[in-house]
C-alpha cells in the first residue's frame, strides 16, 4: 500500500475478532492518504490510531493516555477535505474514553496542536495553543480526522506523552527510546481491546 513504497497492511484475529492493521506513515498527509488506500484495497470503515506526542501540560497528562478532542489544524492537508475551521472535532473521544474507563485505563481529555512543522513548534507557538486549552502537539489528528469526516470512516485516536515542550528546554523524556517502544506495544494491546468494543 502507498506510492511512496510498500506498507504491509496484516490480519490477525484476537479474541475472536479480525482485524487489519500496519503501520502508518508520518504525518497528516501521510497517515491521510495511507487511510484513503487502505479503504479502498482492504474496505475498511473504522481505524484506531495510536501514537506518541509532545506534551504541552505535564500536570495534566502525567501518567494518562491522552485522547484528543479536537485538533488545532496547523498543517495543509485537512484543508483539501473539510471546510476550513481553527479546529477539528474527534468524533469518537467520548466511545474511547468510555472504554478506556470500563478498562481501567487512566486517560485524559483534550484539545491536541497538529503540525506539519516539527522544527517551529516555538514556544511562541506552544504557548498560543496552550492557552487556547491544548495538552499536546502531533502530526496526525487533524488530518486523518478530516479524511474520516469526509469518507465516511470512524477515527479512534490516542496518544502517549514522548517528549515535553512544556519545560524551559526541550525534554526528550521517552521520545525514541526503548521506553517508548515498550509503550507503543503496550498500546497495541489496548487498541486490539478497544477493537472489540467500537
Amino acid at each position: 500500500m502507498s506510492a511512496n513504497g510498500l506498507i504491509p497492511i496484516y490480519k490477525l484475529n484476537y479474541k475472536g475478532k479480525e482485524s487489519a492493521f500496519y503501520m502508518t506513515m508520518i504525518s497528516s498527509t501521510g497517515a491521510g492518504t495511507c487511510i484513503e488506500e487502505a479503504s479502498c484495497l482492504i474496505g475498511a470503515k473504522k481505524y484506531i490510531m495510536l501514537g506518541s506526542c509532545g506534551c504541552l501540560d505535564k500536570e495534566i497528562t502525567a501518567g494518562k493516555v491522552i485522547i484528543p478532542t479536537e485538533a488545532y489544524r496547523d498543517e495543509g492537508f485537512s484543508y483539501h477535505y473539510v471546510p476550513a475551521e481553527d479546529y477539528i472535532t474527534i468524533r469518537n473521544a467520548d466511545v474511547i474514553a468510555k472504554a478506556f474507563k470500563d478498562m481501567g485505563i487512566p486517560y485524559v481529555k483534550g484539545k491536541t496542536w497538529t503540525t506539519d512543522g516539527i522544527y517551529r513548534e516555538t514556544k511562541a507557538n506552544m504557548e498560543k495553543r496552550k492557552k487556547e486549552g491544548c495538552i499536546a502537539v502531533e502530526m496526525e489528528c487533524a488530518g486523518v480526522q478530516a479524511v474520516c469526516d469526509f469518507r465516511g470512516l470512524e477515527y479512534y485516536d490516542f496518544l502517549i506523552s514522548g517528549d515535553l515542550l512544556d519545560s524551559q528546554e526541550w525534554d526528550r523524556r521517552i521520545l525514541g527510546n526503548d521506553e517508548e517502544r515498550i509503550h507503543q506495544l503496550k498500546n497495541f494491546y489496548i487498541a486490539l481491546e478497544l477493537a472489540l468494543r467500537v
